[in-house]
């Protein structure tokens, strides 16, 4: 399986989830299914089976994590070159069939939040634009069908995650 590439914000954020699913929300359930399993009849009691429902869906979301974390090569784009686009990179590109221009950070999957330009390094956006250069013209598929764009810039900016996390 590929590795899935992520700052270390991205690792530390989802290894905060999993501490806090595993501690905290993990026994939680299961102090509510034990008060629940207290009430009677299993079969008729809507307590017991929300909680069993809880208790599926954050073991699920604990394996997910966990899964994702296996997978994880955490990379600081500081360090990297920019001169062609790659994860961490932030690219200005240019519409050729509207002239609107855009820009776009690569980030891991975990990080994107495209309402901030923060796209994912697997999004067809990225998986177009990732290896090109400043000047370089690229066909990308867009919901709205396929636009040109040239790439006006591409360099490296120092994300404030945490300031992306303040604001929403």
């Amino acid at each position: 399986m590929n590795k899935e590439p992520m700052s270390q914000y991205g690792y530390e954020k989802i290894c905060a989830e999993l501490k806090n699913l595993k501690e905290i929300e993990r026994p939680a359930i299961v102090r509510e299914i034990d008060i629940a399993r207290g009430h009677g009849d299993l079969k008729e009691n809507a307590e017991y089976h929300a909680a069993k429902e809880k208790q599926l869906f954050i073991e699920a979301r604990i394996n997910d994590l966990t899964q994702i974390l296996s997978n994880a090569q955490v990379i600081d784009p500081a360090t990297l070159a920019h001169n062609k686009v790659s994860f961490g990179s932030t690219v200005k590109i240019l519409n050729l069939d509207n002239d609107k221009e855009f820009s776009y950070t690569i980030v891991g999957s975990v990080e994107s939040d495209p309402t901030r330009g923060l796209i994912s390094f697997g999004s067809p956006i990225a998986k177009s634009l990732i290896g090109k250069e400043k000047g370089d013209e690229v066909s990308i598929k867009l919901p709205s069908g396929e636009s040109d764009f040239e790439i006006l810039e591409v360099g490296y900016q120092h994300i404030e995650f945490d300031k992306c996390e303040a604001e929403k």
